[in-house]
């Protein structure tokens, strides 16, 4: 006698149907944790010089960036700076870069090409001003740098803007009263330790792998600038974005200061293109924040992105795929 299958009712069919739909559901999310398919595609980020904190913060953050988003490309382009990396984004030659709020500000001030596309992502840390002479310079701040051979950056950087700036600030003109030699963190150090500059200014997270390295085999001593804070910030519109700081003593532990250094600090912003896709600026956006951790066990600086701060990018407009992540933890 044939065996006749049970009967099967209607709701009980149902129910089965539910439990699997459920089921897909739950192996969807498991799969793709945000509902969308993965993004795919290419990611130029501009840095900066290959040994300042710019361009290892990029490095870093392409690790973080594969491992959530491994679909897209992240191709690393080392910069001059601040206002070179503006530039480049401004013109589609970089999707996504780092820049000083100051240098943002200049760029917008100056009616640079395409400056009202630029869209901020984050406030991640702060850069420190660093004015760096031999330990036996006669130095003890920036006025004293009259007829010396000053490092002051290269044309399309942030630390070049500052550096003058600094200068007309401590009465000087940075062409007649100074020797200005236009290189880069990646030769300041070994022009100064060979004597072929008396000093460089730096501005970057501390510590500098350059500047900590220097410190290491040579002795320097960093001269303290909070004297010229107050004159600065009077100095026009994007001088608002400096603040009084100081350098910790330990942040060079081999530097031959005795204590800590009076300094100016400014905001660095992550930047992008209005055009740029939401839902890849909002990925970015927390991958930034929540990779703050691991990137700051080896970029000390970027322990300080904190997600309370973080949507402050002034003088930039927030980008829509920045503020769909920061709503989507607001609590």
């Amino acid at each position: 006698m044939p065996l006749v299958p049970p009967r099967i009712s209607r709701r009980h069919a149902l129910r089965v149907l539910v439990a699997v739909l459920a089921l897909l559901g739950v192996l969807t999310w498991w799969l793709n944790p945000f509902g969308k398919p993965e993004l795919q595609g290419d990611l130029a980020f501009s840095t900066g010089a290959r040994t300042g904190v710019y361009h290892r913060y990029g490095q870093l953050l392409e690790q973080a960036l594969g491992q959530d988003m491994p679909e897209v490309n992240v191709r690393l382009e080392p910069s001059e700076g601040s206002l070179e990396n503006l530039k480049r984004v401004a013109s589609g030659e970089a999707d996504f870069t780092v820049a000083t709020a100051d240098a943002v500000a200049k760029y917008q001030l100056d009616g640079k090409h395409r400056a009202d596309q630029l869209r901020g992502v984050a406030r991640l840390y702060d850069d420190y001003v660093q004015l760096v002479v031999p330990a036996g310079s006669p130095v003890q701040s920036a006025r004293d740098l009259r007829g010396k051979r000053v490092a002051i950056g290269q044309p399309g950087s942030g630390v070049r803007l500052i550096a003058e700036r600094l200068l007309m600030a401590a009465g000087l003109d940075p062409v007649l009263d100074v020797t200005p030699v236009s290189i880069g963190i990646d030769t300041m150090p070994a022009e100064l330790e060979a004597g072929r500059i008396d000093a460089f200014f730096w501005s970057g997270g501390l510590p500098t792998n350059a500047v900590r390295e220097l410190s290491e085999r040579y002795e320097i001593r960093l001269v303290q600038l909070g004297d010229l804070v107050e004159p600065l910030q009077g100095s026009g519109s994007p001088a608002r974005f400096y603040r009084t700081a100081v350098m910790p003593q330990d942040a060079y532990r081999m530097a031959r200061n005795t204590g800590s250094v009076a300094t100016l600090a400014v905001p660095n912003l992550l930047v992008t293109r209005a055009d740029a896709d939401p839902e890849l600026t909002e990925q970015l956006t927390r991958t930034v924040i929540l990779s703050r951790d691991r990137v700051g066990r080896a970029v000390h600086a970027a322990q300080l992105v904190d997600l309370r701060t973080a949507i402050y990018t002034a003088p930039l407009d927030l980008h829509e795929g920045a503020a769909r992540y920061y709503r989507s933890v607001k609590p």
